[in-house]
């Protein structure tokens, strides 16, 4: 199968692997970049907080890029939100790891079973922007105090119409696999752009939520993963 990979670039590259060693044909077209806010990073951690809560594998990078002064936050707790999150967590050497079940619901109920309503200092979340509201929305709901700081960005790749255009020359894709809302809008705004239809661009959209599969274009066929994860996403193939 010829697969479009709309992910970030490094993670784009192992998801190429990934699909090659299933059978698959790879086809990276990234459509966001991350700008890392490391100074905003580390003047965080040297606020007081009882653990950490990461809804990303991304801002397990940023925390990478402090090096040698991540050290004495190793053993601080660390709440991830899925698998990946957490193995990039302990590849990083963080050693009192709790890991959601993939959404920022579950991951706000993970704290609250860990720490109960009242965590003897506040929660840090090191967050990316745009995100969903799921795990600020639920521990504000559960009155669990918590510090959102965004050590993240994600920026929209500015591709040329044509883009699309040229990638058809060598046929239609049986399936573009796709990772966040934001990464969904700037896809349908590229067809736009391109005046191209999703059904002639792309038999199937896989994506990890119900929510990105309403943002697409209507004529879009599109499946969720059963959870939202890549190793789910790549079982749709």
């Amino acid at each position: 199968m010829r697969v479009l990979v709309t992910r970030p670039r490094p993670t784009a590259e192992r998801t190429a692997l990934k699909l090659e060693a299933m059978g698959h044909e790879a086809i990276l077209l990234p459509l966001m970049q991350a700008e890392h806010l490391v100074t905003a990073l580390a003047s965080a951690l040297k606020q007081r907080h009882s653990a950490i809560a990461l809804t990303s594998a991304e801002a397990t990078r940023v925390l990478a890029a402090l090096g040698r002064a991540l050290e004495p936050h190793l053993a601080t707790p660390l709440f991830c939100v899925g698998e990946a999150t957490g193995r990039a967590a302990v590849a990083l050497g963080f050693t009192d790891i709790h890991v959601g079940p993939g959404t920022g619901e579950g991951l706000a109920d993970k704290i609250a079973i860990v720490f109960g309503a009242e965590p003897p200092e506040p929660l840090l979340y090191l967050a990316g922007s745009p995100r969903s509201d799921g795990l600020e929305r639920t521990l504000r709901w559960r009155s669990i105090d918590h510090r959102t700081v965004e050590c993240y960005r994600m920026r929209p790749i500015a591709h040329h119409p044509a883009v699309l255009s040229d990638l058809l020359v060598a046929g239609q894709f049986d399936a573009v696999l796709l990772y966040s809302r934001e990464n969904v809008r700037q896809l349908a705004a590229l067809l736009s752009e391109s005046n191209l239809s999703a059904a002639a661009f792309s038999k199937r959209y896989l994506c990890l939520s119900t929510s990105m599969k309403d943002a697409l274009p209507p004529d879009a066929a599109a499946e969720v993963a059963a959870m939202p994860d890549e190793e789910h996403l790549l079982r749709l193939l």
